[in-house]
């Protein structure tokens, strides 16, 4: 009994390790083929169960953006998300307006400005061509006047509304013979020919048909010899003439009433204001009254007012 279950069991234990043995075999074989198949599927780029055609790889989904918000405009809604600033390069400041016509400044341009401002009664005397503190108020009044950035100095705005304002200057206005600017004319010098005389400004203005030809300084009579106002004629013109009241020579002399008359004086050009006339229009520039006496004709008007 014993020894049948001993046979026995050895039969046993050779039959089960002939059947682990076939089954170890099959195993093994399964597994070679499973790699084989795995290492055919990665060369074909794909995974998983084997196939005669290696499926198609899905395309991957792109990425979305993220949504850009505008930039608010004016009054609007703050963004909700702001964009990174781009950088800028910053812009330079615009540099403040350059004088034309600096103060400080002399020259003809200097002398043009006074007398362009003078035309308009902003500068109350003859032009000098020195850029000075009276210039610069006058440029400062007419900037107001205009409604321009008040500075006193010439920049290219003022220069060119003044411009537009005024005349070209005369060379008479540029450089005046007289001391005193010549007075506004009165309304009876503007037609003609005319010596205009002003007791104001103590000035003569020979014009021709409103225009200024010439100018001098004039004293008048005393108070005791008054020169006469109102409106006379050249009566008649003596180039050397001599007072026999007052044996006193009167050269280049234009009379327009009685014995009163335009000459030259060299009493006026020694003393100036000092002295005066008896009755007389006194002339102290002996070059320029002997420029007019050769222009001036009998008949033509001489006006002599306040």
């Amino acid at each position: 009994m014993r020894r049948t279950s001993v046979s026995g069991l050895r039969r046993f234990c050779a039959a089960a390790a002939v059947v682990a043995l076939a089954a170890g075999c099959k195993t093994t074989v399964a597994e070679r083929e499973q790699q084989q198949r795995e290492r055919v599927a990665a060369a074909a780029g794909t995974t998983g169960a084997p196939s005669r055609t290696a499926p198609a790889r899905p395309s991957p989904s792109p990425t979305p953006s993220p949504p850009v918000t505008a930039e608010p405009t004016a009054g609007g809604s703050p963004a909700s998300r702001t964009p990174a600033p781009r950088p800028t390069t910053a812009r330079p400041t615009p540099p403040a307006a350059q004088p034309v016509i600096a103060p400080g400044s002399r020259g003809e341009r200097v002398r043009e400005l006074q007398a362009r401002l003078r035309q308009l009664g902003l500068f109350d005397r003859n032009p000098t061509g020195f850029y000075g503190p009276v210039t610069t108020a006058s440029v400062g009044s007419y900037q107001r006047s205009r409604a321009l950035p008040v500075s006193g100095g010439v920049d290219r705005s003022t220069w060119s509304a003044l411009r537009a304002d005024t005349r070209r200057p005369s060379r008479l206005e540029l450089r005046p013979t007289t001391t005193q600017p010549l007075a506004p004319p009165d309304r009876r010098c503007l037609t003609g020919r005319a010596l205009c005389v002003s007791k104001t400004s103590r000035t003569l203005a020979w014009m021709v048909n409103g225009k200024v030809v010439a100018a001098v300084d004039v004293r008048f009579g005393s108070q005791y010899t008054p020169t006469r106002e109102g409106a006379f004629q050249v009566t008649f013109k003596s180039r050397d003439h001599v007072s026999t009241l007052y044996d006193t020579p009167m050269p280049y002399a234009l009379f327009f009433s009685g014995g009163q008359a335009v000459h030259y004086s060299a009493d006026f050009a020694a003393r100036g204001y000092g002295g005066a006339s008896h009755g007389c229009v006194n002339v102290r520039d002996k070059k320029t009254i002997a420029a007019v006496f050769d222009q001036v004709r009998v008949g033509d008007k001489v006006v002599i007012y306040r």
